[in-house]
């Protein structure tokens, strides 16, 4: 099962990526979750030890030369277009908790001088844990889809837009279901996030109508307090923990319905 989770920025992807990376693997699922935010904040949020000295693979200068054969923003020079990467999980992952995690780094897009050979080992990473990977692969992204490609969106059994109660954040679904579409992407629902009463619910039911919600997370203090106490936030509401197990039961059972009625028509 391959997720990607994206939405406005702040939004609470990340706390969601964490949550239903612990709800997959606490009933047995090997786990691997990909941090592809520019601002990578999923270790932290997941507990892991020594978060801050994780370095992502788009900044491995010395890997990215030897594997593409250019070394990072040097321009004018041929690259392999196809490097090896099905050995990097394993040496770069980091494990804790039983839950596996890799920090890809930042998609540098144009008008910021040549980052070829950073993109092309990044999206090759990327097909090979979507398309090769036999485990559950849940991937915390930026609000965009800058690390799928119409190779990849073919493997996203689901992609999660988080939403909030607010304007800037419905205009960002709609953004990305945009793109999502461009790409072949077709399995998109949406969680609602940080919501106070039922008139935020219906707010966002009734602003994104074409949208198909999976769950609704509820907004707790808790979660602030914790942050900024610099303690687990994963723990911190036991609300928030049983709406994203509902999540986790939707999207497990979605998937179990998609594979049977493949199955079906072989």
């Amino acid at each position: 099962m391959k997720i990607a989770i994206t939405g406005k920025g702040g939004v609470g992807k990340t706390l969601l990526a964490a949550l239903l990376s612990r709800a997959f693997k606490k009933v047995g699922y090997s786990v691997l979750a990909i941090d592809a935010d520019p601002n990578p904040n999923l270790a932290a949020t997941l507990g892991f030890p020594h978060a801050e000295e994780i370095t992502p693979i788009s900044e491995m200068k010395d890997l990215i030369e030897e594997r593409t054969g250019v070394p990072p923003g040097k321009s004018g020079a041929y690259f392999k277009l196809n490097p090896k990467v099905d050995d990097l999980p394993e040496k770069y992952w980091r494990e804790h908790d039983g839950i596996k995690l890799m920090v890809m780094g930042y998609v540098k897009r144009g008008g910021s001088g040549c980052y070829c050979s950073e993109n092309t080992i990044l999206q090759a990473l990327v097909a090979h844990l979507l398309l090769a990977r036999n485990e559950v692969v849940i991937m915390d992204m930026e609000a965009g889809i800058e690390h799928l490609s119409r190779s990849t969106a073919r493997a996203v059994d689901s992609l999660i837009i988080v939403v909030e109660p607010g304007r800037r954040s419905i205009e960002t679904a709609y953004r990305i279901k945009t793109l999502a579409r461009d790409i072949g992407l077709q399995n998109i629902v949406v969680v609602g996030n940080r919501i106070r009463n039922q008139a935020d619910q219906e707010f966002l039911i009734s602003s994104l109508p074409e949208f198909n919600f999976i769950g609704f997370i509820p907004y707790d203090q808790a979660i602030v307090d914790a942050d900024l106490a610099n303690l687990p936030v994963v723990a911190a509401s036991s609300d928030v923990i049983a709406a994203v197990q509902a999540i986790y039961i939707s999207i497990e059972n979605n998937y179990k319905s998609s594979s049977d009625m493949k199955y079906q028509k072989s």
